[in-house]
């Protein structure tokens, strides 16, 4: 039987950081909407939450690789019942 406690922290931990960084594009965003004169503060806010969404998600596919590999070369049995 498999072991529940890994997917359901996991799971926690993925929708925290999420959550975390939605209100913190959102709050940088309407920090930038206070002042109509900021609209390249605006461009920018959203440029640079666009870059932290890109890096973290290139960040988890590559560790997502790294821990792929790493179990091969230990030698795990990684098929599915």
């Amino acid at each position: 039987m498999m072991d529940l406690t890994p997917i359901v922290f996991v799971t926690f931990k993925a929708l925290v950081l999420g959550t975390g960084m939605f209100f913190a594009i959102k709050w940088h965003y309407d920090q930038g909407k206070k002042d109509k004169d900021k609209a390249k503060q605006n461009r920018a806010v959203l440029r640079a939450s666009g870059k932290v969404v890109a890096v973290f998600a290139l960040s988890l596919l590559a560790l997502g690789i790294v821990t792929f590999v790493v179990v091969r070369m230990v030698g795990l049995d990684m098929t599915f019942p």
